[in-house]
Order: structure tokens, then C-alpha cells, then sequence
């Protein structure tokens, strides 16, 4: 099982991974770039004052770039042995692996480890006021292991016991709040922080979901026996 959980992953892992690489190129690093022209002062951005709203030509950097890439389809690849972990304990449990139902692993795995902790802490430009990281990162470790409890109760549970508990999972860290910072400050404008957070959020959607049925489709393929 172990070795069907690696093979899966890896390769589901690494193709989501690129898809999720194409995206941010497409979508998500054209703000990334502007954002860094108003961080280093390149552009300026002061109340009613109007500011362009398309950055300047930037350079193309062809290391970041590629390390990019195979960062994410690591990270991705990590996701991926964490999200066969789970496949593979829900069969155990008599849960059938088809790409459909991958495909709502992958939401749900979005929902966990992107969507909640977003709920709290929204994808921030560089250069925006942010409260201590330590706290951030302890808030945001218990938001994913509570949101995928609170999804595992719902899709498992058999009573209303569990699926209270689930409810509960799911709002205590947003009840308790995120660690937020004393004051709000940033150099890029609002509206461009704002159109960054939706776009990361929807491109992660959309590699999650290739996630899930790509793992759910390698799974049952002859490459998870190799």
C-alpha cells in the first residue's frame, strides 16, 4: 500500500504541480510583479492619487522561474502523499477510489489546507503588514488539521455526534481568530492585494480539483502496481 500511496502521489503529485505552476505564471505572477515595483518604490501609491493599473514590462528571469516550478510540484507532491494517506485509510474503511470521487478529495483537500486558512489569514502581497509569523503559522497549522477533521467527520461520520464535532472543527479557529496586525499598512493598493487573494485562491481550486482526479486516476492504473 505504501508503495502504491508513493507511485501515486509522485506522479499526480509532479502533474498538478505543473498545472498549478502554468496557472500562477498566467494568473497570479503578473501581480506578484507589480506589487514588487510598488514595494521597492519603482511606484507609488497614496490615496486618491491615481496609479496605474497594469504593471510595468518586467525582466525574465529564467532561474526564479524554474525553481518555481519544481517547488511547486514538490509542494504539490507533498499534498499528494498526504491526500493518498487518506484515500487509502477511507478504502481501508470500504470508500470506493474513482476520479470522481478524487475530484472531491481534491475540493476537500483545497478546502483544508487553502480556503479555511484564507478565511483567517488571505494570500498576501510582499510588503504587507502582517502580524508575528510564528503565531500565523500555529494558527494556520490548527486551522488545517481542524478544517480536514471537520471534513473527515462529515464525509465518515455516521451519527449527528460526529457531525456536531465536525461543525465544532470547523469555526473554533475562526472563532478564536486569527492572529491579526496591531495596524494595517502596505505600499501596493488595496485593490491589487485584493485581486492577488482571489486569484490564488482560484487557481489553487482549480490544481487541487487536477489533484484529486489525477490521483484518484493513477490509483486504479497499472502505474500505481509499478
Amino acid at each position: 500500500m505504501f508503495q502504491k500511496i508513493a507511485v501515486s502521489a509522485l506522479i499526480a503529485g509532479f502533474g498538478a504541480g505543473l498545472i498549478a505552476a502554468l496557472l500562477q505564471f498566467v494568473f497570479v505572477q503578473p501581480i506578484l510583479l507589480h506589487a514588487e515595483f510598488f514595494e521597492t518604490d519603482a511606484l507609488s501609491h497614496f490615496g486618491a492619487s491615481a496609479t496605474a493599473a497594469h504593471p510595468p514590462a518586467g525582466e525574465f528571469e529564467l532561474t526564479r522561474d524554474l525553481l518555481s516550478v519544481i517547488f511547486t510540484a514538490l509542494i504539490y507532491v507533498g499534498y499528494a502523499l498526504i491526500l493518498g494517506a487518506g484515500m487509502a485509510l477511507a478504502q481501508e474503511n470500504g470508500a470506493t477510489i474513482t476520479p470522481r470521487s478524487g475530484l472531491v478529495w481534491g475540493i476537500a483537500g483545497y478546502i483544508a489546507f487553502q480556503l479555511a486558512p484564507a478565511f483567517g489569514l488571505a494570500p498576501e502581497l510582499p510588503g504587507m503588514a502582517a502580524a508575528d509569523v510564528t503565531s500565523r503559522q500555529i494558527w494556520w497549522f490548527a486551522t488545517v488539521f481542524a478544517a480536514a477533521g471537520g471534513l473527515w467527520l462529515i464525509a465518515f461520520g455516521k451519527n449527528w455526534t460526529m457531525w456536531g464535532i465536525a461543525i465544532i472543527l470547523l469555526a473554533a479557529p475562526h472563532i478564536i481568530g486569527a492572529p491579526m496586525p496591531d495596524v494595517l499598512t502596505g505600499p501596493a493598493p488595496p485593490e491589487l492585494g485584493a485581486e492577488f487573494a482571489s486569484r490564488v485562491l482560484g487557481t489553487g481550486l482549480a490544481a487541487w480539483a487536477c489533484l484529486g482526479a489525477l490521483l484518484a486516476t493513477i490509483w486504479n492504473s497499472k502505474w500505481a502496481e509499478v
